[in-house]
């Protein structure tokens, strides 16, 4: 029964948050403490800040804001990352609100943008407030969904844009996971947007327990605690679990090799097939499916970081006779697949796999990655939440807000591709991950599963699941765009002292403080190493110089030896010729060897091909000489290699072992096994080592009798002395370090007559006379207008390209092509060149890539890397597509290239395909947008844009939807 006292308390409430009363009670669940604390701070007109566990439901104070707009009869935009993400809450808002008052704008969709609720992602609203959009009139409330995205390194520093840059009369309602500086978070945006009250929770609503599956045994990863009602709180590993994975690890260990006759056996086990075991101790994945189904855990996602796995694990359990649907089920998948494709033609769907995929979806197992056409991704996120779908092989991209929740999660690895190596996950990533497990409303608890194997430590994996947040890291720093755009609004002082107020230069700030307490401690230090180093006899701080002088001079004059020795041999290795007989001095080669390749390329180190006495064939390097005394090259003789021939063959390799071994005889000059090449040291010529060897013999300290002790504190306090003056270069730089930034990006826009200085001042003194007051001075010029509306990560090539022409001569599928090259970047480091057509599309490449090439160098001069290298992996397959050519022809065009890293050889990925279309058609209708009306480039665009949008990529119409903003002035 309520008491007196709480139904007081809860009229009170009515009272002053009447709003949050009516809210609260159309609600499908009560409200949270900490979304109660939000909801009345917004009421009371103040931002917050809500940092919350994935699923405990911090969207619900995102919902308030609008119904706050709604009541005041103010706008309301709602901000995500993704388009899924925007396309997801979109269509949820739709149905409490209705069609007519919910708007959506993205990269692929337009819809009712006048609407009093507006569903974006984040990059539209920045391109809104730059241009100064009439939609932001009567703007009351941003919410800025998964607001921890602007530690994201190629697009965090949008986030930051739209929080600087919104009128202080909007109210912001910032979303983010749990991060362990809220706080510091929070003191930022009160400093940029006023009064914000920071909310922080770390309850989950629906309990997550923590398991290791080891082989076929499902095992709690926590130790129960004696209080069954504090299992949550439990940190211990279980002894249970430890003990079953070193017994496991020693079984895997014995059967890794097995004896001759008994290969693979393994695999599948004393079980047979229904207990089928890979080989690092891993069960078979339909397996672990049945399981989890014997426990009542599905539905589930199992995390793949590979699109290539997600795809086998769903055939894996397709082959399998496992079946997670039943008759009525089945039908309801044919039909809501066959409906959500309906627009697609019977050739795209053969092409695109959708028999394959609809299979998988009548047994209940789908994959879901970035490969995948996004149509078919749509459709498995609603199979999987309406409860069709039972088992879902993901990617961590779907972890990115995407409202697909489970009733356990599935990790199968905890080692990831982050784009440049394979690392381990941090704890954020993790709770991301599994913070998916548990649907509010449906499950009581949640269950996240890491499958065991002998790389898999479970002490390690309680160390994930006990840290539960990660610091937010801001990755804000200056574009070209960005600075044209903010000297257009309010000037370059203004800009440069605006920048200063980014969380970035906060964090800075923030760090430069212990920095700087590190050198006062320090600096103490050296002082006592000084003492401790005192000499009686003279100045040991000058005689300790000498000696660093001398040892200094002495790694000079050997690194000097070193490179003028590897010069002289480089150049030997590249005058070799087919047929020349050289020596090898020492090492397993030595002895003599016959060039079969000259092994030259610009630009590398010389490697040729050679053959030896002992027949073995294989390349020589720069080590095989060094080591063994560096001696010059030459050839000692010459021997006939024939032509054609084939140094994998062993009996051509027999026989020209043999001429070899015939034209050595009676030679003087055969190398021997063992021996080092000797030459006299440089260092004995050298006049300035003699000198300081000289002043350090005479020096009065040399003949101290402690000199040795005070040599030890010496060495100390200059190594002190060395971390000391990098710690204060650190802090130099540090201190407005943007604010530098922007002005390096300022003086290439400057050069390059994207800003003009009306004052006629040098970009240089312009920089010196930033802070000045000056910033009227500076004014954008009709290419820096043109820059200002192009938003791309290689913005000012694109506007380079633009401004001189480049693409002026091609056609339409061939700008389409050219366009691509400064979006595309290949998923592997790893690549294999591609051919390019050539004619006027090969010329304008040409072009494009000696662009980046003055750009980047004039960038690494000043400090800068902002303009990605073009790259042509996309160039092919679009110009076929502009060009008509059929969806399977396209998807097959890999055969001259590479694409997948995973597989080299694989086909294109409709879902990568769609993507980087998608993304050639947002910068095409960006040319068309910024290009002189009437222009034949302009025309260009228009005829590639309809070239390009048709069969999977057909949608909007409109040519300038994706920039709907731009033209608002």
């Amino acid at each position: 029964m309520t008491s007196p006292a709480e139904l007081y308390s809860q009229a009170r409430n009515r009272r002053a948050y009447p709003v949050l009363a009516e809210f609260a009670s159309a609600a499908a669940f009560p409200l949270d403490d900490f979304q109660r604390e939000a909801c009345q701070a917004l009421e009371s007109g103040s931002s917050v800040l809500v940092c919350a566990p994935t699923g405990a439901g911090k969207t619900i104070v995102g919902e308030f804001a609008i119904q706050l707009g709604r009541h005041q009869q103010r706008k309301c935009f709602y901000t995500t990352p993704i388009k899924a993400l925007s396309n997801q809450k979109y269509h949820d808002l739709v149905r409490v609100y209705g069609s007519e008052q919910v708007g959506l704008l993205t990269g692929d969709n337009s819809i009712n943008g006048d609407a009093p609720i507006v569903v974006m992602t984040t990059e539209v609203l920045r391109n809104m407030l730059y241009v100064g959009s009439q939609a932001l009139l009567g703007l009351g409330y941003v919410v800025m969904d998964e607001v921890h995205y602007l530690a994201d390194r190629f697009r965090g520093a949008v986030w930051e844009e739209v929080i600087i840059h919104l009128p202080e009369s909007v109210v912001l309602v910032s979303l983010s996971a749990t991060v362990s500086n809220a706080e510091e978070f929070g003191d930022w945006l009160v400093t940029v947007r006023g009064a914000t009250q920071v909310v922080v929770s770390e309850h989950r609503p629906v309990p997550l327990w923590q398991h290791m599956l080891v082989g076929k045994r499902l095992f709690d990863l926590f130790a129960a605690p004696d209080d069954s009602s504090e299992r949550s709180l439990a940190t211990k590993v279980n002894p249970q679990l430890l003990r079953h994975t070193v017994e496991a690890l020693r079984r895997v260990s014995t059967t890794s090799y097995p004896r001759s006759g008994s290969r693979h056996r393994h695999h599948q086990g004393r079980g047979g097939p229904q207990h089928r075991v890979r080989a690092n101790g891993i069960p078979n994945r339909a397996d672990v499916i049945a399981r989890l189904d014997r426990e009542g855990l599905l539905p589930t996602i199992t995390f793949i970081f590979s699109r290539v796995g997600c795809d086998a694990a769903v055939r894996q359990c397709v082959r399998s006779e496992l079946r997670l649907t039943d008759e009525a089920g089945r039908a309801e998948i044919a039909r809501i697949a066959a409906e959500r494709t309906s627009k697609l033609g019977a050739e795209d769907l053969q092409a695109l796999g959708y028999w394959e995929w609809r299979d998988g979806l009548m047994r209940g197992f789908a994959a879901h990655h970035a490969g995948m056409l996004p149509v078919f991704k749509e459709v498995v996120e609603e199979l999987f939440v309406a409860g069709l779908v039972k088992a879902v092989f993901a990617t961590e991209t779907l972890a990115l807000g995407i409202n697909m929740p489970a009733r356990s999660v599935v990790l199968e690895r905890l080692v990831k591709f982050n784009g440049e190596q394979h690392a381990d996950i941090s704890a954020g990533e993790y709770t991301q991950l599994t913070g998916r497990a548990g649907r509010r409303g449906i499950d009581v608890d949640g269950h996240a599963v890491v499958l065991w194997s002998p790389e898999i430590d479970p002490r390690s994996v309680a160390g994930l699941a006990s840290t539960r947040t990660y610091p937010l890291v801001s990755s804000f720093k200056p574009s070209y765009n960005m600075a044209v755009n903010l000297v257009a609004t309010i000037g370059t002082s203004a800009a440069r002292a605006l920048l200063e107020t980014s969380f970035a230069q906060f964090q800075t700030d923030k760090s430069v403080v212990g920095l700087a307490r590190q050198i006062r401690r320090n600096t103490e230090a050296i002082a006592g190493y000084t003492g401790a180093m005192h000499c009686d006899r003279g100045d040991f701080a000058e005689y300790a110089q000498l000696g660093e002088a001398i040892k200094q001079r002495e790694k000079s004059l050997s690194r000097d030896s070193t490179a003028q020795r590897n010069a002289r041999l480089t150049t030997s290795l590249e005058q070799l010729r087919i047929g020349d007989v050289i020596g090898v001095p020492g090492g397993r080669r030595a002895g003599l060897a016959v060039v079969l390749e000259a092994g030259t390329e610009p630009l590398r180190e010389p490697r040729p091909l050679v053959l030896t006495e002992d027949r073995w064939a294989g390349r020589l390097s720069l080590a095989d000489f060094t080591d063994r005394g560096g001696v010059d090259v030459t050839a000692i003789c010459r021997v006939t290699v024939p032509h054609g021939f084939n140094h994998r063959s062993p009996q051509q390799r027999r026989d020209l072992a043999a001429s070899l071994r015939t034209a050595a005889r009676g030679l003087d000059r055969v190398p021997q096994k063992s021996g080092r090449a000797r030459s006299r040291k440089p260092a004995a010529d050298d006049a300035e080592l003699a000198r300081l060897r000289a002043a350090l013999r005479s020096h009065a300290c040399h003949s101290c009798p402690q000199r040795d002790e005070h040599a030890s504190w010496a060495w100390r306090r200059a190594q002190l002395q060395a971390d000391t003056d990098k710690l204060q270069l650190r802090v130099s730089h540090r201190t407005s370090s943007l604010g530098r930034e922007f002005d390096q990006v300022r003086a290439i826009l400057h050069a390059r007559g994207y800003l003009k200085d009306s004052s006629h001042h040098p970009a240089n003194n312009d920089l010196e006379s930033s802070g000045s007051g000056e910033s009227s001075q500076v004014t954008v010029t009709n290419a820096g207008r043109q820059l200002s509306r192009i938003w791309s990560e290689s913005d000012l090539l694109v506007a380079e390209c633009l401004r001189l022409g480049v693409w002026d001569a091609l056609d339409a599928a061939e700008l389409a092509a050219a366009v691509s090259a400064l979006l595309y970047e290949p998923r592997g480091s790893d690549v294999t060149p591609i051919p390019v057509p050539s004619g006027r599309l090969s010329v304008a490449l040409e072009r494009t890539a000696k662009l980046w090439g003055e750009l980047n160098e004039t960038e690494s001069e000043r400090g800068l890397s902002l303009t990605k290298q073009p790259d042509v992996g996309f160039v092919r397959p679009i110009l076929r597509w502009a060009r008509g050519e059929s969806l399977q022809r396209v998807l097959q065009a890999n055969t001259e290239g590479r694409w997948r890293a995973e597989s080299p050889n694989a086909e294109l990925a409709a879902g990568d395909f769609v993507r980087w279309a998608r993304q050639v058609v947002d910068l095409l209708e960006q040319v068309w947008a910024v290009a002189p009306g009437r222009s034949a480039l302009r025309d260009t665009a228009s005829a590639a844009l309809a070239a390009v949008r048709r069969g999977v990529l057909a949608g909007r119409t409109d040519v300038n939807a994706s920039i709907d903003v731009a033209d608002d002035e």
